[in-house]
Formats: structure tokens, C-alpha cells, sequence
């Protein structure tokens, strides 16, 4: 059995062996703090429930789709439809990559990770002909630096965690996100870094899974997920999806 410091040692490496290589770095000074809602996987409650709560306030989310799990279950609850995929980009939301098979990040070889980019790629394009994926978020992990190199190469950008937000200069190869679960319990922690993001004129790419009243612990209540789009909504940033939002960061786009 590995020693406790070796164990540490290597989930620290796991965790930011991409980080220092393969940077595609984008200047992160928008007129406006920008704020993103992502969800993982894309079960159905994130658009029954979230996009309910998100149309409310006029706003739009990016949803990261492994076309390979359509219609299954998931620890995070039932995934998605084929109809749900269309009414995502009806509603003017974006479809992300998720990879088809929900690789691994860190276990799954770059080769292997890079194939199933392309058969979600692919996969889409026979469901909704013409529609395509401009973002990718990272599965489960963070990335190997190979993987990293090669995503990146095949999208606007790429998500990974990290659990603060992008200010300064970002790596669009490797972007921070915040789980929304991991301070469900205590809302004080999301409240405090929007302030900081608006502080920073920064982008907070928000994340979680599943939004129900009973959620798994990779997701979180339709009240606590209002209560947290209502403050982002009022710390007077623009909400945009995630390639929406990299393009406003290009000058390409004015947003909201």
C-alpha cells in the first residue's frame, strides 16, 4: 500500500502536471465581470429545473454533453435526450464537449481522449445537423499534459476546476471553474468570490451536475442554485455562456 505522502504526492502532480505547459493564454480585463453556468454531464434536471431558474432572469448556461450516455443513468440522475439537446440551443444556450464516453482526464490515454472527442463531435452532428461543439470541459480530472495540448487544439477553450476564477491572464487550454456542491452547504463562500470576480473584472465559471430537490453530491437544490444565479445577477456581471464568453474576451463579441 502507497505511503500517505506518496499518495499526496501524486494527487498533487495528478492535479496541476498540465497546468505549467501547453498555455494558450488570454487576457482576462473584460469592460464587465463575466460569470458562466456550466453543468457536467448534462443530466435532464439541469434544464428542467436550472434552465427554468435561468430564463427567468433572461440568462444562458453552457451544458457538456457525452453523447455516449444519452438517455442512461448517472450517479447525477437520468442524462439527457435527444429532444433535450435541441431545446438547449433553442432556449440559446450551448451544447458542450464532454468527450462521448465521459473519459477519465487523467486515466485515459491522449490518443483514446482525443478519438472520443471526436466521435461526440461526430455524434452530434448526426443528431442536430450543423450544430458543433466550440467548448470542451474536462471529465472527472484534471487533464494529462498531452491531452491538454491536443483538446486544446480542437476548441475555443477548455474547463477544467480548480474551484476560483480566471483574472489576469487565463489559460484558455485549462480555464478555472467552481463547483457549485462543494459549498452547498455554506452559499457565503460562492457569495464572496463573485465579489472578488467583480473586484477583479475576472470571469467565474460556475459549475455543478444535477438540480433537484434531492440532489446527488455532485449537484445541488433548485433554492440554492436561485439563490446563487439571483447574486450573480445583481453583482452586475454579464452572464454568458462559456464560448460566448471567450469571445467577448476577443473583442468579437459585445455581449450582455
Amino acid at each position: 500500500m502507497p505511503s500517505l505522502s506518496w499518495t499526496t504526492a501524486r494527487r498533487y502532480y495528478q492535479r496541476n502536471a498540465a497546468r505549467w505547459v501547453f498555455k494558450r493564454p488570454r487576457l482576462v480585463r473584460p469592460d464587465r465581470p463575466l460569470i458562466s453556468f456550466t453543468f457536467d454531464d448534462f443530466p435532464r434536471t439541469a434544464l428542467i429545473a436550472g434552465g427554468a431558474i435561468l430564463s427567468r432572469v433572461g440568462v444562458s448556461a453552457t451544458y457538456y454533453v457525452s453523447l455516449g450516455l444519452l438517455g442512461k443513468d448517472s450517479p447525477s440522475g437520468p442524462i439527457c435526450v435527444r429532444d433535450d439537446l435541441s431545446a438547449v440551443l433553442e432556449q440559446g444556450h450551448e451544447l458542450g464537449c464532454h468527450t462521448f464516453s465521459h473519459c477519465h482526464s487523467w486515466e485515459t490515454d491522449q490518443v483514446s481522449f482525443e478519438a472520443s472527442i471526436i466521435q461526440n463531435s461526430v455524434a452530434l452532428k448526426k443528431l442536430i445537423p450543423g450544430a458543433d461543439f466550440k467548448s470542451l470541459s474536462y471529465p472527472i480530472s484534471e487533464p494529462r499534459p498531452m491531452t491538454k495540448w491536443k483538446a486544446g487544439s480542437r476548441f475555443l477553450c477548455c474547463r477544467a476546476g480548480g474551484q476560483t476564477f480566471n483574472s489576469g491572464t487565463a489559460d484558455l487550454n485549462q480555464l478555472a471553474a467552481f463547483f457549485l456542491e462543494r459549498s452547498r452547504d455554506g452559499i457565503r463562500s460562492i457569495k464572496e468570490l463573485i465579489d472578488a470576480n467583480s473586484e477583479e473584472r475576472g470571469w467565474t465559471i460556475l459549475a455543478t451536475h444535477d438540480i433537484c430537490p434531492n440532489p446527488s453530491p455532485y449537484g445541488c437544490t433548485p433554492e440554492f442554485f436561485n439563490e446563487v444565479v439571483e447574486y450573480a445577477v445583481k453583482s452586475g456581471a454579464r452572464i454568458l455562456p462559456v464560448a460566448r464568453a471567450v469571445e467577448v474576451l476577443a473583442g468579437g463579441d459585445s455581449g450582455k
